[in-house]
């Protein structure tokens, strides 16, 4: 963990977090020091190669429900002053702030290394046109190829009461990569991403980049063949991996915890209560090694966890921070997250994916006379409230008599979150988690996170198609 650098005494500041914040319910002071770059190849050169540092803190007091929230982007004595003066101005004491367990320290989930300095910007570009060339070489079908590489190190310090202090040093790289093939007058493009919280080597590994140029290509090809989608009520199977983004949005956003405090979501009084088929077991799991998601300790120093959330269709619980785990009388989950230090946390997905079933891939796909087979998404719009969603297939196929035929085109999925939930007739035991690209919008914040799931069939989904 690389300290952060400021222009305040260490020691005085912790002692004045102590002091202030033993007098609310929650709080903390938040310390942030990102560095991050992104460069883009597109058109056969460099078209955009960015790098941006941001520091600065948070200081939060907590009332209940009230909160107030002082940021700055200097490290200074005087900047901390003011922050003071301004969350001591605007809050009320309370004399009797809930008990939490404190953890000083967790078992880290990945480097702390930077990955930018780790690898020069020669090498990144000669990269990035070592992979440009190589899907240009494909198919003369191919007219056009872009890559991107982003990458991002995190170090924060969170102070809490009774002076303990948390440390976290966050890595983050990502690929993409997009490639354009053309058939007579008929344009298609198709779309690979890979990351993580590790280093470039990973994503400059040969098999990486070239298995992510193969499946970019593989997919706009098979839409230069691809048929119009038949709307209606359908069989849909969904392929394991990435589809998951349709039960992170449908469904994990109704299980996170201030949705549930505030009676807004439609699972708040369900716990206990059966709302799936039994084969249904959902998790959100911050604790996987290297994982996009992944977090050694949330933005408020809790310990990730592995927290159940479903488990054989039953309701077990909501993933939780602090101040609204207070507000429940439950126990923070490890899902407190801000997008960065001027940001309040609020409960948030890690990596959220059901769990195995006991079928086959091959038997969802043989039971099924006529259907839709759904291995990829693109956008989709959901409602928390209501759980309604409309997601778009980016990579789809019929089925006919159990088998896989014809690419669609077209296909939107069109339904309610907690009910498709009770539709699912079959998952299979080929659980699969996604690429590391996942970035999830909540209340203006962005954070990266995962997905996942095996296969799984829906017995009846509404499908907007194009005929």
């Amino acid at each position: 963990m690389k300290t952060i650098k400021k222009d305040w005494n260490e020691e005085k500041i912790k002692s004045s977090v102590n002091e202030l914040l033993d007098n609310f319910n929650e709080g903390e002071l938040f310390v942030e020091e990102v560095y991050s770059e992104n460069i883009f190849f597109d058109d056969n050169k460099i078209k955009n190669a960015s790098y941006d540092q941001d520091k600065g803190f948070g200081l939060r007091t907590v009332n209940n429900d009230s909160v107030n929230f002082a940021h700055n982007t200097e490290l200074s004595d005087e900047a901390f002053s003011k922050a003071m003066k301004s969350v001591k101005e605007q809050q009320k004491l309370n004399p009797n702030p809930p008990k939490f367990k404190s953890l000083n320290s967790n078992l880290s989930l990945y480097t702390n290394e930077n990955p930018i300095d780790k690898v020069t910007l020669t090498q990144k570009i000669n990269f990035l046109n070592k992979v440009n060339t190589f899907a240009r070489k494909i198919d003369e079908r191919v007219k056009e190829v872009s890559v991107s590489l982003n990458g991002n190190h995190q170090n924060i310090e969170v102070i809490t009461k009774n002076g303990d202090i948390f440390y976290d040093s966050r890595p983050l790289v990502r690929m993409n990569i997009n490639i354009t093939v053309q058939k007579k007058n008929k344009v298609e493009t198709g779309s690979f991403g890979m990351g993580g919280r590790y280093l470039y080597d990973e994503l400059l590994n040969e098999s990486n980049w070239k298995n992510g140029v193969e499946k970019a290509y593989e997919q706009a090809i098979v839409k230069l063949s691809a048929k119009e989608t038949p709307a209606g009520e359908q069989t849909v199977i969904l392929g394991p991996g990435w589809p998951g983004i349709l039960l992170h949005e449908a469904i994990g956003h109704g299980l996170e915890g201030d949705f549930n405090r505030k009676k807004t979501s439609a699972f708040f009084d369900l716990v206990g209560n059966k709302i799936a088929s039994d084969q249904v077991s959902v998790v959100d799991d911050g604790t996987i090694n290297k994982r996009r998601g992944s977090l050694t300790i949330d933005d408020e120093g809790t310990p990730s966890q592995n927290t159940m959330l479903i488990e054989n269709g039953i309701l077990k619980g909501f993933m939780h921070d602090r101040l609204n785990a207070g507000l429940m009388n439950q126990s923070p989950t490890g899902n407190g997250r801000r997008q960065s230090y001027s940001h309040l946390p609020m409960p948030r997905m890690t990596n959220t994916y059901m769990l195995n079933g006991k079928y086959e891939h091959d038997e969802l796909i043989k039971s099924t006379k006529k259907g839709i087979y759904a291995s990829q998404f693109s956008g989709g719009q959901v409602d928390i409230t209501s759980g309604k969603f409309v997601f778009s297939a980016s990579e789809a196929y019929e089925i006919i008599d159990g088998k896989i035929c014809s690419p669609l085109k077209g296909a939107t999925l069109i339904g309610n979150g907690p009910e498709i939930l009770k539709e699912v007739t079959m998952v299979a035991n080929n659980l699969k988690l996604d690429d590391g690209i996942g970035t999830c919008g909540k209340e203006g914040q962005s954070v990266p996170v995962g997905v996942g799931q095996p296969s799984l069939k829906v017995k009846n989904l509404t499908v907007g198609g194009t005929i």
